[in-house]
């Protein structure tokens, strides 16, 4: 559980109170069932991490867009209230920029979201790719949170942040990444693989060969 929402629960549950207190009992119904819906919305489960060359999904919700940009591709997600919105890291390296930008705030599966809205986009380097995601807030969501800094190291998967109520996260990948998910999936942060490295798995072959590889004499 996220502690904004033992904040957010324990705040509501107190009006609620004070409601019922002085006037009618059921009049204080309404902030009980918000309290009780931001325990739920800030709920945070443990994830079984996959392993090799993957790169993770950020965050729960539907992937909504799959585009190429240029020698790239970037992988849009959209949260609605009922998904988790904790934040992880797609895959393991260090943080080498974080920048947040001021914006709009439209319904976060629009694709003009990716480009309009308030957002965070956060950059990921080790073992030779690159990584960006951005955490971009939606029609309802006005706070943003993020607990890294460039030079932190992370794993994949790790959590990294969350984004308050619906909002969107895309993922931008380079040519040595193939995208495994297609538009329409759900995904869950952390478990779901969004994409493959094809580079690495290439060298792997490579490397497999040689060894195998019958000795060459030499004749002197």
């Amino acid at each position: 559980m996220v502690r904004d929402g033992i904040y957010y629960g324990a705040a509501l549950s107190t009006g609620g109170v004070l409601v019922s207190y002085f006037s009618q009992p059921w009049f204080g119904l309404p902030l009980f069932i918000l309290a009780a819906f931001c325990l739920y919305f800030f709920r945070d489960p443990e994830r079984d991490i996959p392993g090799g060359p993957v790169a993770v999904s950020p965050a729960d919700g539907k992937v909504v867009a799959i585009r190429a940009e240029g020698t790239q591709t970037r992988v849009s997600i959209f949260l609605n209230i009922f998904d988790v919105h904790v934040n992880r890291t797609p895959v393991a390296g260090t943080i080498t920029d974080v920048r947040y930008q001021k914006g709009r705030f439209l319904v976060a599966s629009k694709e003009l979201a990716s480009s309009e809205n308030e957002q965070n986009t956060v950059v990921v380097e080790g073992a030779g790719t690159r990584v960006v995601f951005k955490q971009i807030a939606g029609l309802i969501a006005r706070r943003i949170v993020f607990t890294k800094k460039p030079g932190d190291s992370v794993a994949a998967g790790e959590r990294v942040g969350l984004i308050k109520f619906g909002s969107r996260v895309d993922v931008v990948f380079g040519p040595e990444w193939d995208i495994v998910v297609r538009v329409g999936v759900h995904v869950a942060a952390g478990s779901s693989v969004l994409a493959r490295r094809n580079d690495v798995e290439q060298s792997a072959e490579k490397s497999a060969h040689v060894s195998t590889m019958e000795p060459v004499a030499c004749r002197g």
